[in-house]
This record gives C-alpha cells, sequence and structure tokens, in this order.
C-alpha cells in the first residue's frame, strides 16, 4: 500500500512541475510565446521561457499523436489564446489545432510543439534524436525545418 500511495505521489508532484515549469511558456492574455533560444544544436524554437520545443515525427496532417502518457513525457505546448512570436521566431510559421481533448497546440512550420519532461531548463536539448513512442523527436530551426545532428 505504501509502494503505491509513493508512485501516485511521485506522478502527482512530477506533473505539478511539468506545469508549473511550462506555464512560463504563456502570456498574461493566455496567448503562447515561440521565441528562439541558443543552444548547442545552434539556434532552436523556444517557449517563451526559453525552453526547447520539438516536433514529433510520428505527428501526420495537423494532428498530434502524442497523448495519454506520451503526453506526459513530451507535454504539448498549448494555449488558451493565440500564439506570438517573439526573437527571431517567424509569425508566418505561427498557428493552432485542435487535440482531441479540446486544447489549443502551437504549431510551428505545421509541426505541432511539445516540450520534454528531460529539459530542465533554457536551452538543454536532450530530447533531441530520442526515439519515443514509436517516432523520432527533434528541435526545430527557426526556418521550422528539424534539426538532425546525425
Amino acid at each position: 500500500m505504501k509502494n503505491a500511495f509513493g508512485v501516485v505521489l511521485t506522478a502527482a508532484l512530477l506533473g505539478l512541475l511539468i506545469g508549473v515549469s511550462i506555464a512560463g511558456a504563456a502570456s498574461a492574455n493566455g496567448s503562447a510565446k515561440v521565441t528562439t533560444a541558443r543552444t548547442s544544436l545552434g539556434q532552436v524554437v523556444a517557449a517563451g521561457n526559453g525552453r526547447t520545443l520539438y516536433l514529433f515525427e510520428k505527428d501526420r496532417t495537423g494532428r498530434s499523436a502524442c497523448s495519454g502518457i506520451c503526453a506526459t513525457y513530451w507535454p504539448p505546448l498549448v494555449t488558451t489564446g493565440g500564439a506570438v512570436a517573439v526573437k527571431g521566431a517567424r509569425r508566418s510559421l505561427i498557428g493552432t489545432i485542435r487535440r482531441a481533448d479540446g486544447t489549443r497546440q502551437v504549431t510551428y512550420a505545421g509541426h505541432p510543439l511539445y516540450f520534454f519532461s528531460g529539459d530542465a531548463g533554457r536551452g538543454q536539448t536532450n530530447g533531441e534524436g530520442l526515439r519515443d513512442f514509436g517516432a523520432g523527436w527533434y528541435a526545430l530551426a527557426p526556418t521550422g525545418k528539424k534539426i538532425d545532428r546525425d
């Protein structure tokens, strides 16, 4: 019984930490900010809080293929308003899609955007090139193309 409680408590704390960290990506009016950040991969698309954003190669035609446990490890960049481009991001490449749960997810060059739960702060790219949930995950260049360091 203690072990089950510990697992539930750990999962709840992880969810809270991810939520607090990601909350910094939206402005006061609910619009998500998309910017660029300097990383070891070069300039990448990032959220307003400086965290790297990724594309998922399994996504197709403006639909997210990441939900459930996938979205726990790879939380989508969602917005209650629109999305705004700042500091190097291209406004013409920003959009939104409706997720299966009804929330609006921000897109860049048609790619739904995600954080990686293994990135603790700005400029980190620990999710680059991972193959989780059936496909690859890659940071995006400001042009909207995936960055593939291989």
